[in-house]
């Protein structure tokens, strides 16, 4: 069935919301996997080219019934926040929502950035429970892998982020209310030192890069020496493009358990799906058709 002859008066509406939108596989994504799961929605772009109409656009969602959520993607997850009624425990701790559901008039915000990533590195066979992690960057995707690393129980986490970056300040202001909430040990580092870096990799089970650093066809640029991994650690990477990033290849080269970056935006969708509908999305067959 076409995605269009499935259209009646009945069907739901699921958005992103956000500046610019057009480039997104969140359409190709979440249409697929309804279609595919028998849920009468549909999933639209709309560009918002001013903060100030984000409230119009909330108070819209909250009154149109039928509209049942949105993901929110830059430069907007901050900006949505004092719009909703209700925020997810997660999502208040990260300052960033990327889902809202709205359900009987009312909206609530999550972040699917931190648990998409940790469900990712799960699907790989990994334990979080009472493990060491070394974060490098703590910017967007950073902030919430740090959060949510606290949340699957992670013991240790040493981050490591640029002087006077708004990573720095985020870590510094989260860092205590992850001690106080979940007993999560949390060392905040400026990178730069390599002896530190080295030497927490050193004791550490866990690598992630949630920075830049490698993106791009043919880019051999990595965050980390490939001196500095350890043997038979887990190492992975936010990075998607390209799907081996140098950093997994040089751990590979020393026996790690890797995790590219690639899954993570699959089982990021799967979550907002959950969040929505509770329905779960078929993450194999997204990965073929859309993804590949």
């Amino acid at each position: 069935m076409s995605e269009t002859s499935r259209i009646s008066g009945h069907t739901h509406l699921i958005t992103l919301i956000g500046k610019p939108t057009t480039h997104s596989l969140s359409p190709a994504t979440h249409n697929l996997s309804f279609g595919q799961a028998g849920q009468d929605s549909v999933y639209l772009c709309f560009d918002i080219e001013k903060e100030e109409d984000l409230p119009a656009v909330i108070s819209a969602m909250k009154v149109m019934e039928g509209w049942d959520g949105s993901n929110v993607t830059m430069p907007y997850k901050q900006a949505v926040i004092p719009l909703l009624d209700e925020m997810d425990e997660a999502a208040d701790l990260m300052g960033a929502v990327n889902v809202i559901r709205c359900k009987d008039g009312k909206t609530k915000g999550f972040n699917s950035d931190g648990a998409g990533f940790w469900r990712n590195v799960k699907k790989a066979g990994v334990e979080l429970e009472g493990k060491k992690l070394t974060l490098v960057g703590c910017g967007g995707a950073g902030s919430a892998i740090f959060v949510q690393a606290a949340f699957e129980g992670i013991a240790q986490i040493d981050v490591f982020e640029m002087e006077g970056t708004f990573g720095e300040q985020k870590a510094k202001d989260i860092a205590p209310k992850l001690e106080e909430l979940k007993g999560t040990r949390v060392v905040l580092y400026r990178t730069g030192d390599d002896e530190e870096l080295k030497a927490s990799i050193a004791s550490s089970d866990i690598l992630v890069n949630s920075t830049p650093v490698g993106m791009g066809e043919g880019n051999a640029d990595t965050p980390v020496p490939a001196e500095f991994i350890k043997e038979g650690m887990v190492v992975a990477d936010t990075v998607y493009f390209p799907q081996i990033t140098q950093l997994i290849k040089d751990a590979e080269a020393k026996g790690c358990t890797t995790v590219p970056g690639f899954g993570m935006m699959i089982e990021q969708a799967a979550i907002g799906e959950e969040i929505w509908y509770g329905v779960e999305m078929d993450a194999d067959m997204i990965a073929r058709k859309v993804y590949k």
